[in-house]
């Protein structure tokens, strides 16, 4: 029905204008003929298929492994934060966003620079511009008329226009998309910074898999067992029934613990594979970088508190990022007010007018405007307190930011405290193992 209704009102359109009037004038109803056909079309939405996203998803996956060097030999912990610093995803899209943000500091540069404007055209009418004139002193008309203008000519120009207003918010403009260019160089080092604690953990937590597959496998194999002689005896009467469930219950409890055990560390391998870009299915052999875990280095330990904290309110990237947004939010209120200002405009160019009638068919003009707002006398209060709103917004949001840093100082420095405590229990809790497994060792061979 839409495409009906169109279709007749194009032709009650071509009707009215059916007598031949020129060639512009057939051109100026074809373009509206075509207009009127885009107007009338409907765009449907396109939803990818499946057949048409397998080309896109097999590029994709050659390019997350192109340049990528094959893993031959062992891992060492070394070679997979230098394989992240270079083949990382997520390090890659950091970088990509801070080279963003420097072209878009460049392409802000030109915001200062003047306009120049080239144009060209033509004008056509149907019939001749006649004009009559008008005796200034009586008041008659002039028996003749007067064509003054061509029916058909071109126009062509050069015009140069500098603005005071556009030259001050192109120059904020930028010193605000340098600072943006900053802020996204925090969030890579950010982001590097996390990669490397993730690399460190997905590293260890892999040669710990590595180390203790084939235990906590054997283990949970003799647990099967056990729980099944004990199930046998149960139900042959053999021991006490209450005995043997007691018995089963704790053999179940330790089931359960191994098996957490072994999911976790079944899933090192792959975040390991994932951070440092290699095939996910992919077996990696770490290198076996045992060390003394007693020797610990007290360092950050013994450093006083109030250097910790400062060393951390310099260095956090997300308080550096909350200090260049305050900054870009008192440069907006400088923009604000920029904006409010009396505005200069000098204007400059050279003309050509195709005009048989013109006596000067080229020629050069140019002028200084000066113009104001009248409404920003009303308007500029309000806008200048929602731009001093942005900066208390970002002044508050940094203040904030540096609670959180320090919390998180202090938190960091709790949790090592605390992981050393654990890690000396569960040591000594090995030591005693170790002297029971002895002893019973030694018991067994002396009976035999």
């Amino acid at each position: 029905m839409a495409t009906y209704s169109c279709e007749a009102s194009l032709k009650n359109t071509l009707s009215r204008h059916a007598p031949d009037q020129g060639a512009p004038f057939k051109l100026l109803i074809a373009a509206i003929a075509v207009a009127a056909l885009a107007g009338c079309s409907t765009i449907a939405p396109a939803p990818f298929s499946s057949q048409s996203l397998a080309p896109a998803n097999q590029a994709d996956r050659q390019a997350i492994r192109e340049g990528v060097e094959p893993l031959t030999g062992v891992l060492t912990l070394d070679e997979a934060m230098a394989r992240a610093l270079k083949h990382n995803l997520d390090r890659r899209s950091r970088m990509m966003e801070e080279a963003l943000a420097m072209n878009q500091l460049d392409v802000s540069k030109f915001d200062m620079l003047p306009k120049m404007l080239a144009s060209a055209g033509y004008n056509w009418r149907s019939n001749d511009r006649i004009s009559q004139s008008r005796n200034s002193d009586n008041g008659n008309l002039s028996p003749s008329n007067f064509i003054s203008q061509d029916r058909d000519h071109g126009v062509a120009g050069l015009d140069f226009s500098w603005s005071l207003i556009d030259l001050g918010l192109g120059y904020y403009g930028s010193k605000q998309q340098a600072d943006r260019v900053l802020i996204a160089g925090e969030r890579r080092r950010k982001a590097m910074h996390l990669l490397m604690q993730d690399v460190r953990t997905a590293y260890w937590r892999a040669a710990a898999a590595q180390k203790l597959r084939d235990q906590v496998r054997g283990a949970i194999s003799l647990a099967d067992e056990a729980l099944s002689d004990s199930r046998t005896a149960e139900a042959e009467r053999v021991r006490n029934p209450l005995d043997a469930l007691r018995y089963q219950r704790q053999l179940l409890e330790n089931l359960r613990l191994l098996e957490a055990i072994s999911q976790e560390l079944s899933s090192a391998q792959v975040e390991l594979a994932s951070l440092i870009n290699l095939p996910l299915g992919q077996p990696i052999v770490v290198a076996d970088q045992a060390s003394d875990s007693r020797a610990i280095d007290e360092s950050a330990l013994k450093l006083p508190i109030e250097t910790l904290e400062e060393a951390a309110l310099t260095n956090n990237a997300d308080l550096r990022e909350s200090h260049y947004n305050a900054r870009i939010a008192r440069i907006e209120t400088r923009r604000t007010l920029a904006r409010l200002m009396p505005n200069v405009t000098l204007n400059a160019g050279t003309k050509y007018d195709s005009d048989s009638y013109l006596v000067n068919p080229n020629w050069q003009e140019a002028g200084l405007q000066v113009s104001f707002n009248l409404f920003n006398l009303f308007t500029g209060p309000t806008q200048m307190k929602l731009a001093q709103a942005g900066v208390a917004l970002a002044d508050q949001r940094r203040m904030a930011m540096q609670m959180g840093v320090l919390t998180q100082m202090h938190l960091a420095r709790l949790s090592l405290l605390n992981a050393r405590a654990q890690f000396e229990r569960a040591d000594a809790i090995f030591g005693v193992d170790n002297k029971i497994a002895d002893m019973v060792k030694n018991r067994e061979s002396a009976q035999t």
